[in-house]
């Protein structure tokens, strides 16, 4: 699990181009360490997209929200942005209606893919109901076991592992 002094660190990075809007992504792992899910944040914006294979409303995983909520106040304090106290806790969190898993193992996967869509996508948004070009229900097998190859060759690349 991602703890705030770890975002704070790479939202400090992230402030060298404070004036461009971009999405930074939080794959983040549920509290209980067995579920993944994907966060992606436009801090200028104060918006979040929220993708979880499993379609559990946000409100699950109130540590989570919780933690993004303060990373953004922190950003915003640090950029110097001027915000009402009524609109302090302002920030946009939008639940993405995307891609189902069929199982307990396979969430990793699906936040990975969910990244790589929106990275495909090249857009500062992602659509409340996931992209047309990618739309399905689920992945199959033959896909998930397609991504699980894609990703450790791509590990392999990096030297990761």
């Amino acid at each position: 699990m991602f703890n705030l002094r770890l975002v704070e660190d790479h939202l400090n990075r992230f402030m060298a181009s404070t004036n461009s809007e971009k999405l930074f992504f939080l794959p983040f792992n549920t509290d209980n360490g067995g579920h993944w899910l994907l966060v992606a944040i436009n801090p200028i914006r104060e918006v979040v997209y929220f993708l979880d294979s499993l379609h559990n409303p946000v409100s699950t995983y109130e540590a989570m929200k919780e933690l993004v909520d303060t990373v953004i106040q922190v950003f915003r304090a640090q950029r110097g942005s001027q915000v009402p106290k009524s609109k302090a806790n302002n920030i946009t969190w939008i639940r993405v209606e995307c891609l189902g898993q069929r199982n307990e193992v396979d969430c990793v996967f699906y936040m990975l893919q969910f990244m790589k869509e929106i990275l495909l996508s090249n857009q500062i948004e992602t659509p409340s109901k996931y992209f047309d070009d990618f739309k399905c229900a689920t992945y199959s097998r033959s896909k998930l076991d397609e991504l699980k190859e894609e990703w450790c060759q791509f590990m392999i690349e990096l030297k990761v592992v």
